[in-house]
């Protein structure tokens, strides 16, 4: 063994999917809120085993394929087996909070979970018997199991019942069970949830399951249904295509979202009081292997829950915070390229409205002095308003060119569909580059010569998507600084022909710099503690894995440097060891998802802060294209600071993660603070200036 240890990447990323299952538990919260967790963390769960999970058989069912040294440092039946022991675990947790906590608060706010065997009044069986007829019946998909002859295909991520029958024309003597299975149909644009007429002022809320369920005879004529429990099959989705470009790339793409669909078993839920007798018949119908067995409880795919519907809003759910506008970039007066040219401007979303970055494409689209934009998009929203000013801009004259990241999974179709429509409009269009996945968040602005605004880039650690601007917390930075455009003009140069090989200076990019300057930085406060200064290194991320990286902060803890991590998920650095007692590491769980990464390095008093788009992912610095830059402003260096140690302060709804992966509670002596609210009076109480002045 060496002289460091670290934590199993995904065994650290079920810690944090059981922090998003502890904001279920908060009673403090609003009952829709505590649903949302329920949501957010089924939603987690189903992506993990399609794509981590997926990796651990891959693995398995290709030994020889991977490198021998893959093996040396990953037993992934081990693995696996501890993962699905965890998550076995915690889906007991996740429906005794359901069961035993939301019913019942859902009950006492009026709103009644309606199961099979609930009373209903003549109406509302008449209403479902409606709904059941003529819009359920003709989706649904029934089967008659017969073992190793009668082996009907499971969709991936889709909710089924499996039955246990008899026929009704045998004698009580000769009752021989049969069983089937039948898909609860939510593909076929049918609701999970239907509601049913209100009674006694009392609103009711049925599964589609259960609606199914009261109808079963209709089904199955002639048998009898004696039970039935909920089972559910994931598949493999972690399919490569880092070999492909351009057009054999939308083709892989295509058959890979096929193939999906019918990947490899990895995990088999099933209801925990489902019979063994029933349990080992399907086992063997279905040719599932007793690995991938994980209990659940009588409901699956609480994804759905993100649309439970909400009969009584908006009580229950949680008060929207409107954004709070930075006073000069709303300041409608003057356009936001001229305010630019005259000093940098700090983003922080959703604090802060996206609008800023809306209006900065919107005003480049109509701009005479603009002749070029370059922006490049990961994740595109369904209705995307910054492609609809892109596509606006290519209509004015302006010359559109836009990195389209093809292999952002799970938003490979949603980012197709996207380039097709730009590319009708007369955007220039650029796909995936082989190998690399292109995950920078950089958009370019670049007008004539002698134009008195200047080029200006706004670059982000967030996607640029106004639907996810709202929910997670990310930092942009608008710029004219003509260092750091010259640098961005010259990354995407490299993104348009990687044979050009541009120096960079200012920004950070994979592959040509981010990992030395790091490594240069933690090595800088190392050396001020040498010296008898204080050495103090500050970093905000989603993932830290890279081995290099992590070593370097172990070093850094070991030199006495002083070292705050907040880490939103994966953490395979380990706490609570000799070489890393210098190091806390904290995460954060609240409404918003905590996306930014910041870097800071106190610098004996002259912080040097980055932010970007890269994790400390291997991915992020091995495998991708990735843009981080500096913040040079004082003032805005100063917000930054004041940001991350307000969640430093988090006693709420922070956890510091101990060498065992347990989210421990903070606890502290002084009032609350729950940084979220915390930033928001920050920006509430910084901006108490008269709204648009004219000074500005």
């Amino acid at each position: 063994m060496g002289k460091y240890e670290y934590i199993n990447r995904d065994i650290s990323w079920l810690s944090f999917n059981f922090r998003v299952l502890q904001e279920a538990m908060d009673k403090t919260l609003p009952l829709y809120e505590r649903i949302k967790f329920l949501a957010i963390y089924s939603n987690n769960t189903e992506e993990f085993y399609q794509v981590r999970v997926s990796y651990y058989k891959q693995m398995l069912r290709h030994e020889r394929e991977f490198p021998k040294k893959h093996f040396k440092d990953v037993d992934p039946a081990g693995i696996i087996r501890k993962i699905n022991e965890i998550v076995s675990n915690q889906q007991s947790i996740f429906h005794l909070i359901f069961e035993e906590e939301i019913i019942p608060a859902l009950r006492e706010n009026n709103i009644v979970v309606v199961d099979d065997k609930e009373s209903l009044s003549e109406e509302q069986l008449a209403f479902i018997r409606e709904i059941f007829y003529t819009n359920i019946l003709t989706s649904i998909q029934p089967v008659m199991l017969v073992k190793k002859k009668v082996r009907p295909f499971m969709k991936t991520g889709q909710p089924y019942m499996a039955l246990e029958m008899v026929s009704r024309d045998s004698t009580k003597k000769k009752q021989q069970e049969r069983y089937g299975i039948v898909k609860i149909p939510t593909d076929h644009n049918i609701t999970r949830f239907i509601e049913l007429p209100q009674n006694n002022g009392k609103h009711y809320i049925m599964f589609l399951e259960d609606v199914i369920k009261r109808h079963i005879d209709a089904i199955f004529p002639g048998y009898r249904v004696k039970s039935s429990y909920s089972l559910k099959l994931t598949r493999d989705a972690d399919m490569e295509y880092d070999d492909y470009e351009g057009d054999d790339l939308i083709d892989a793409i295509d058959r890979i979202r096929s193939v999906r669909s019918v990947g490899k078993p990895n995990r088999f839920q099933y209801d925990r009081s489902m019979p063994k007798k029933l349990l080992d018949y399907l086992l063997a119908s279905f040719y599932i292997d007793k690995d991938i067995l994980v209990m659940g409880g009588n409901r699956h795919n609480f994804r759905d829950f993100f649309s439970f519907p909400n009969p009584v809003f908006p009580k229950l759910e949680i008060e929207g915070l409107p954004p709070i506008p930075i006073p000069a970039l709303a300041n409608q007066k003057k356009p936001i390229g001229s305010l630019i040219s005259k000093k940098d401007f700090l983003l922080s979303v959703p604090y802060q409205p996206f609008e800023h970055y809306l209006r900065f494409l919107r005003e480049a689209s109509t701009d005479p002095t603009v002749k070029e934009i370059k922006a490049t998009q990961y994740r595109v929203s369904d209705h995307s308003v910054v492609v609809n000013s892109l596509i606006a801009a290519a209509e004015n004259g302006k010359k559109v060119t836009v990195f389209v990241e093809l292999k952002a999974r799970f938003d490979e179709e949603a980012n197709l569909k996207w380039a097709s429509e730009m590319t009708k409009a007369g955007i220039r269009i650029i796909y995936s580059i082989p190998k690399l996945k292109v995950h920078a968040k950089i958009a370019l602005v670049i007008r004539k010569k002698g134009s008195k605004y200047g080029d200006q880039a706004y670059l982000g650690t967030g996607n640029f998507n106004e639907k996810t601007a709202r929910l997670y917390g990310d930092h942009g930075l608008f710029t004219s600084n003509p260092e750091v455009v010259g640098e961005v003009k010259n990354l995407y140069k490299h993104l348009e022909n990687q044979k050009i090989r541009p120096k960079f200076k200012h920004i950070l990019v994979p592959g040509f710099n981010m990992v030395q300057k790091f490594i240069k930085l933690i090595d800088q406060e190392i050396a001020h503690v040498k010296e008898g200064k204080i050495g103090y290194i500050l970093l905000k991320m989603n993932g830290l894995q890279d081995k290099e990286m992590v070593d370097s902060l172990y070093r850094a803890s070991e030199a006495g440097v002083k070292v705050d991590l907040i880490v939103r998920g994966i953490c395979t650095l380990k706490t609570g060891m000799p070489y890393s007692k210098n190091i806390r590491v904290i995460r954060i769980v609240d409404r918003y998802l905590e996306h930014a990464r910041v870097f800071i390095f106190l610098n004996n008093g002259d912080h040097q802060i980055y932010l970007g788009s890269a994790d400390w992912m291997k991915r992020n610095l091995r495998a991708r294209v990735e843009c981080d830059f500096p913040v040079y402003d004082p003032e805005l260096k100063k917000e930054l600071i004041d940001i991350l140690n307000i969640q430093l302060s988090d006693n709420v709804k922070a956890c510091e993660i101990d060498e065992n992966l347990k989210n421990q509670r903070i606890v502290t002596k002084g009032p609350d603070i729950r940084a979220q609210m915390s930033i928001y009076e920050y920006f509430k109480n910084r901006y108490t200036i008269p709204k648009y002045s004219e000074k500005l």
